[in-house]
């Protein structure tokens, strides 16, 4: 791996200033991305090689870890095979080990909860898919998630299905907040359940989800109202944002700046802490020109933000800080590249290049553990 220039830790500063979201001070405004990593049990469990890959990030000095997406039920949230669940106890009681380990590292920790919808190409629970509407995903299942082919043509939801899924993101954030984890996070980002709903094309409902935007952020609003009841005011509670789907990596919001402005606007009215964007760069313009997305939401929903997106250079993680745009950045493949990003930062030490092998062909932590060991032995 070619490793990029030694980073300037003076022009780095602002990343390690402490910073507050929701009822958590962070140490620093550094954060984990949630990363799949399909390395739980077969019934769902966090594993005790989890808790050393968490750990390795606390211990590395990111300020907030934040999990891989967790299924939320036994109908029909999973989205992979030995994806996570907080769906029963065993689950919650695994994650607690998880969640202690990190906290007795100085990290904190959010769990995030997803629903994959119409997107779901491994769920043992079911052997059909739920979307907002009869229309098959476009692209292909991802092969190191252990998918393949197309996507099945999901159902239609109906009334007692949205209902279930709605009570299913409120009973796991109520498992999360068992296990100890500081706050949870609603993935309504990258193409899964709730973006579903969110998306012209996707979304054909004519009823009261479906139709404009208002209608389509619908099913996002009564999530987090139904979250919020179910943890109480005091638990941190946030929403990931995304124009970009893992099955549609260019999708943008037709309206643009309108839509961001309606979206961002209708989050701020809701009871959550922070917003999470994602975008593939999170520092270019969200449409063509003007704003990033992570400035945008800023903007029409003045939150904290945090942002995620090839910010593994910290000089655009700075500067993305340092301008305004964003309250905290959150790096996935700068935290698989090094554990210790914030470390190796704060002594000036060079950063490598993320190696795509760590992921490929499984994208899960037996992969990740043989490809370094063959790395360090070459």
């Amino acid at each position: 791996m070619n490793a990029t220039t030694t980073p300037d830790t003076h022009l780095h500063d602002c990343l390690f200033q402490p910073v507050s979201i929701g009822r958590m001070t962070l140490k620093n405004r550094l954060a984990v991305a949630p990363m799949t990593r399909i390395s739980a049990s077969d019934g769902g469990c966090a594993t005790e090689q989890m808790a050393r890959y968490y750990t390795a990030f606390a211990k590395g000095g990111f300020g907030l870890i934040i999990s891989e997406g967790i299924y939320t039920d036994r109908a029909y949230s999973q989205g992979y095979l030995n994806q996570p669940g907080l769906s029963d106890d065993h689950q919650r009681d695994a994650w607690t080990k998880v969640v202690d380990a990190v906290h007795q590292d100085g990290g904190r920790m959010i769990a995030q909860l997803m629903h994959a919808g119409a997107l779901s190409q491994g769920n043992p629970y079911r052997s059909d898919t739920l979307g907002p509407s009869a229309v098959r995903p476009q692209g292909q299942q991802m092969s190191f998630y252990r998918g393949k082919g197309e996507y099945p043509i999901p159902h239609a939801m109906a009334d007692d299905a949205i209902t279930e899924a709605i009570n299913g993101f409120a009973a796991a954030a109520v498992r999360a907040k068992q296990a100890g984890f500081d706050g949870v996070e609603i993935h309504g980002a990258n193409g899964y359940l709730l973006d579903q709903f969110l998306s012209e094309g996707i979304n054909l409902r004519n009823d009261r989800y479906g139709g404009d935007i208002a209608c389509r952020l619908r099913l996002i609003i009564e999530v987090v109202q139904a979250v919020r009841t179910a943890v109480g005011p005091e638990f941190t509670l946030g929403m990931r944002i995304s124009q970009g789907k893992v099955n549609d990596f260019t999708h943008k919001w037709r309206n643009a700046e309108t839509d961001a402005a309606l979206i961002f606007s209708t989050l701020a009215k809701l009871p959550i802490d922070y917003i999470h964007t994602t975008e593939f760069e999170a520092w270019q313009s969200a449409f063509g020109n003007g704003p990033s997305l992570a400035a945008l939401a800023r903007q029409y929903a003045d939150l904290p933000v945090i942002a995620n997106g090839s910010l593994h250079d910290p000089t655009r993680a700075a500067n993305l800080i340092a301008s305004g745009q964003a309250n905290a950045i959150s790096l996935g493949r700068g935290a698989l590249t090094h554990a210790d990003w914030p470390a190796r930062v704060l002594r000036g030490l060079p950063l490598n290049n993320f190696d795509p092998g760590i992921s490929s062909p499984i994208a899960d932590l037996n992969n990740e553990e043989h490809h370094r060991l063959e790395h360090v032995h070459a």
